[in-house]
């Protein structure tokens, strides 16, 4: 409660009256005349003390004793109490003005729940803090994409938009810690706007998930109270837990509002779409495009945003290999946020004309995957910093629509494998080898080419491919054990149909080719040099493994992953239910090829067989040989020995003829005695060597002492003729004069 000063001065003051007029003497008087200057020093300083004791000296003048010692006594009362009341006073003034600071602060603080956003509440502050400025200014500062700040708000307004970093503000930024300058002219760093007067700066950094977002910054023109500057230090501080608290909250929001559209999509493309649709203007935005990664292109599963013809053209066609943000994304998995697009090395060289500077490419995870197989990019023209909340809000989110995206990726390959089941008894068998491949090189992740080779008469032969040249690769058969060196894990694995990876990193995926090709055909059309990865997975089926599937990966000899051997394993099943399937029809159809006394295909077989050969070799300009046999001593056995021992010498010709063959040659039961073999990638010269190997096997069967000869015409494309027709009529006139010659062989 304050004490009644002006009460006790007076009360005093009139007892002094009273005792003069009673009569009292000077002794008597001047204790109450003390007691009032002392009271009027205390409490109104010296100036009033003094006036207080000049009033008391004239009323003693009055009095019968007055002498200079009662003056001094009054002056002495003055200034002591003008002392003690100075300190006293001076408490009382700071702990008004401290009370209307804790006010205010106070009052500012119950304000900060009721902002509804993280921008509301920093430009809010400046006018709930306005009274503590005092003729000075209350500005929000906040960092700005060129360098330096911006001014987000201040009260009153301020002629200064942007400021370097130089400055108390810059250095609040920087330290992290509230910086106090009782006196700015004393600061080199001050930048001072002439529009208000300013002797002391306080700047109080805004911290939002651990790192300082703004910078809260008071000018006036008087010193701050060491209390006042710890008031407003705890102050920030609580304004940083209300920014967190509305980044947490924003941060629920966009998950929620993410995970509720995400439910409803049916496929990646949807999903994709509803995510963009939703994210750009939430974070405040202009564009976005998700990007999945597919052999050597980006392509675009959705964008929302993008209005320019040349973005759009963009968009359309994909981003080639090693162009765009997402490459790099693709290829580090970390995510990168820029606001300076235009610089950097990677970038889509439409963006960088229109000038867009914001740009956030993230990566969604895939279990199991090497590489990042899809890549979010968002963007707005305009520079902005990203702030840490923003960049693990958009982290959660990338995390949450990459495990939607996993499901319905997972989702697809059902679809598509179910899809194929479907139409196993409706297409053509050749048609489903195609349509299995392409759609195993679009579910697997890191595939963009592929072929699929299918065991037939004993080989492997391409029936199918994707981004290589299936007729170019239709001449080339692979041997069991060819196949198993080029799958590397051994039999007993393949027959388990084991995927497996094989990376250029580690050895020369066409090193490996060339041990089990003609490097002419499988570098030509089946581009073995350009391979940087690739996963063979083998299909068994009742311990035999049929085919072959070969995934492959052009560009990156880190495309495939553990999600790609799983997403591989999918077509398994399938692929060995049609070729299950397969294989029963051809044996249908072989029988209506095959010689069903020999087991070599038929003169039928021939004829559909070197029609093909030799279009591939005209298509792709490699030899092709070809070879009629007539046997010598044959009708000899027949006569003699009679029809079943003819029908043996028959069936163990076929038995050398076979045996003799090499990889990709193919031999003909032509009819009677006489048979037919084709030599695809082989001239004249190894032709003859082949025709020799063969006549000394067919010189070497004896039956009952009788024993056979051959008479072998060959003929060679191109010298010998370009057509069927023709190389057949050389070939067989050449066979006719080796047999008038007494030759085994004539070319």
């Amino acid at each position: 409660m304050a004490l009644p000063y002006p009460a006790i001065a007076l009360a005093s003051f009139l007892m002094g009256l009273l005792a003069g007029f009673l009569g009292y003497s000077d002794p008597y008087i001047l204790p109450w005349f003390m007691i009032t200057v002392a009271v009027v020093a205390s409490a109104y300083g010296l100036p009033w003390g003094l006036l207080a004791a000049l009033l008391s000296t004239l009323v003693l003048l009055l009095s019968p004793g007055f002498d200079l010692v009662a003056l001094a006594l009054l002056l002495l009362s003055a200034l002591l109490a003008h002392g003690v009341g100075e300190s006293l006073r001076r408490a009382h003034r700071r702990a008004r003005a401290l009370a209307k600071s804790q006010r205010l602060i106070a009052e500012a603080l119950e304000a900060l729940p009721q902002a509804p956003n993280r921008e509301a509440l920093l430009k809010s502050l400046p006018e709930r803090l306005l009274a503590l400025g005092e003729g000075g200014h209350v500005g929000v500062w906040v960092p700005a994409p060129e360098g330096g700040f911006s001014l987000l708000a201040a009260h009153p307004p301020m002629s200064l938009a942007w400021i370097p970093d130089s400055g108390v503000v810059g250095r609040a930024f920087r330290e992290g810690k509230p910086l106090y300058i009782p006196d700015v002219r004393r600061e080199p760093g001050y930048i001072p706007d002439p529009s208000i007067p300013t002797l002391a700066e306080l700047a109080l950094p805004l911290w939002e998930r651990g790192e300082v977002v703004a910078v809260l910054n008071l000018e006036r023109p008087k010193p701050f109270l060491p209390e006042e500057v710890e008031g407003l230090t705890r102050f920030a501080q609580a304004v940083g837990l209300h920014l967190d608290r509305l980044v947490d909250l924003e941060e629920r929001t966009l998950l929620s509002g993410l995970s509720e559209r995400l439910q409803s999509a049916r496929t990646k493309e949807e999903a994709a779409g509803k995510a963009l649709a939703f994210l750009v203007p939430a974070l405040d935005l202009q564009a976005g495009a998700l990007w999945e990664a597919r052999g050597a292109r980006m392509q675009a599963l959705a964008h929302h945003g993008v209005r320019e013809a040349s973005l759009l053209r963009v968009l359309e066609e994909g981003l080639a290999f090693g162009v765009g943000l997402a490459w790099r994304v693709y290829e580090t998995g970390s995510p990168l946020f820029t606001a300076r697009y235009a610089e950097e090395s990677q970038g889509v060289p439409a963006l960088q004309a229109l000038g867009w500077r914001t740009f956030a490419a993230l990566p969604l995870p895939s279990p199991g995957s090497p590489r990042t197989r899809r890549v979010l990019v968002l963007g707005t023209p305009e520079a902005r910093p990203w702030r840490r909340a923003e960049v693990e809000s958009l982290l959660l989110c990338s995390r949450t629509l990459a495990l939607a995206l996993e499901r319905l990726a997972e989702k697809a390959r059902h679809q598509a494998v179910n899809r194929l089941f479907q139409e196993l008894l409706q297409k053509p068998l050749e048609a489903l080898y195609q349509e299995v491949l392409e759609e195993a090189v679009r579910q697997v992740p890191g595939a963009e080419a592929g072929s699929l080779l299918v065991l037939e008469e004993g080989v492997y032969r391409f029936r199918a491919a994707v981004g290589y040249d299936l007729e170019g690769l239709k001449g080339v058969a692979f041997r069991p054990e060819d196949q198993l060196l080029w799958y590397g894990l051994g039999e007993e694995e393949a027959l388990r149909g084991e995927p497996r990876i094989l990376s250029a990193e580690a050895r020369p995926i066409a090193e490996i080719s060339h041990k089990t090709a003609p490097p002419e055909v499988i570098d030509r059309a089946g581009r073995a040099t350009e391979i940087q990865a690739n996963l063979c997975l083998p299909i068994p089926y009742q311990g035999q493994v049929l085919a072959y599937l070969n995934l492959d990966n052009l560009h990156d000899p880190r495309a495939f992953g553990e999600d790609s051997l799983e997403a591989a394993r999918f077509f398994a099943t399938p692929l060995a239910a049609l070729l299950h399937e397969a294989r029963t029809r051809r044996l249908l159809e072989e029988a209506a090829l095959t010689d069903p006394l020999t087991g070599l295909p038929n003169r039928r077989a021939f004829e559909r067989l070197f029609l093909e050969e030799l279009k591939r070799a005209e298509r792709y300009g490699y030899p092709l040989s070809l070879a009629v046999l007539d046997l010598k001593g044959f009708k000899a056995i027949n006569d003699r020995l009679g029809h079943a021992a003819g029908d043996l010498a028959l069936v163990r010709v076929a038995q050398t003829l076979s045996k003799e063959r090499r990889n990709g040659d193919r031999v003909f039961r032509w009819g009677g005695d006489e048979f037919a073999a084709l030599f695809p990638h082989t001239g004249k010269e190894g032709a003859v060597r082949a025709a020799f190997r063969y006549a000394r096997a067919i010189e070497g069967i004896c039956l009952e002492g009788l024993c056979l000869g051959v008479n072998i015409g060959l003929a060679t494309y191109p010298e010998d003729g370009t057509t069927t027709d023709e190389l057949l009529s050389a070939a067989d006139t050449r066979m006719y004069q080796a047999k008038a010659q007494g030759l085994s062989v004539l070319a």
